[in-house]
């Protein structure tokens, strides 16, 4: 199992109603991204993380380690907006090398900012649900919204197929370093290349035998989960609609 799968059937949120936390996600996410306050982000972060850290039991170490990803993708991705090489010094920050100078300004690190923020937010948003709640819940909430049976299948075999290649990747990797397929950059790029094209053979042998194994058990287009069938409790809906409707007014006035 994936880490993430991992921590989502250890949470303590876990029971807790699925389209309930599907529903705060989404919202959630839409206001951190139409507003793009940095107030709205730093309180939806905060959020986020007490829920997933303190209600749902996943250890701060797990979740530090999962927000570290986008993190540095955030760092690479801003940095173009902050950070300038001119011949003049802008009035945020100047530091001289030659002639030049690797300076940003106040306009540039304050979208940089707010960028990074929302960004961490919405991410934010994303994990609270994925750490939260097993896919075969969040499945079952899509299909009480009325998403189309197609899309849903989609994601489930998208998801299964996830677990599939991920075990044949790490044995096919194993075996070649057994057989000292890492032992210079030159041979790992090549050992690389060879693993690629051996998934994606065994992936497309893989996915006959299951399209083979679901017409054998008489697949009629839709694949049915069990998946439990938690109440919604008014209260937890009327604290979702209080949150939301203080990020709006923050996001008004802010």
């Amino acid at each position: 199992m994936i880490l993430i799968d991992k921590l989502s059937y250890q949470s303590k949120l876990r029971y807790v109603n699925a389209s309930e936390k599907l529903m705060y996600a989404v919202l959630t996410l839409v206001l951190c991204i139409l507003s793009r306050s940095v107030r709205v982000a730093v309180l939806v972060f905060v959020v986020n993380g007490i829920l997933t850290v303190g209600k749902g039991g996943i250890r701060l170490f797990h979740y530090i380690k999962l927000l570290m990803i986008p993190i540095v993708f955030l760092i690479v991705g801003t940095g173009a907006i902050i950070v300038n090489v001119s011949e003049t010094p802008l009035d945020a920050f100047a530091f001289s090398v030659g002639k030049w100078y690797i300076t940003g300004s106040s306009e540039g690190v304050q979208q940089g900012t707010g960028l990074c923020a929302t960004a961490l937010s919405a991410v934010s948003c994303l994990y609270f649900l994925s750490l939260n709640t097993v896919m075969t819940d969040i499945l079952g909430a899509c299909r009480k919204l009325h998403l189309p049976s197609l899309l849903i299948e989609l994601m489930l075999l998208i998801y299964r197929f996830i677990f599939v290649l991920s075990e044949t990747a790490h044995s096919i990797t194993i075996s070649q370093q057994s057989r000292l397929g890492s032992r210079d950059m030159k041979t790992r790029i090549r050992s690389f290349g060879a693993m690629g094209a051996a998934l994606f053979l065994l992936a497309l042998k893989r996915s006959n035998a299951l399209y083979d194994a679901m017409e054998s058990r008489c697949y009629d287009g839709n694949i049915r989960v069990l998946s439990r069938n938690q109440q919604a409790r008014a209260g937890e809906i009327a604290a979702i609609a209080v949150f939301d409707i203080i990020l709006v007014l923050i996001w008004i006035w802010g």
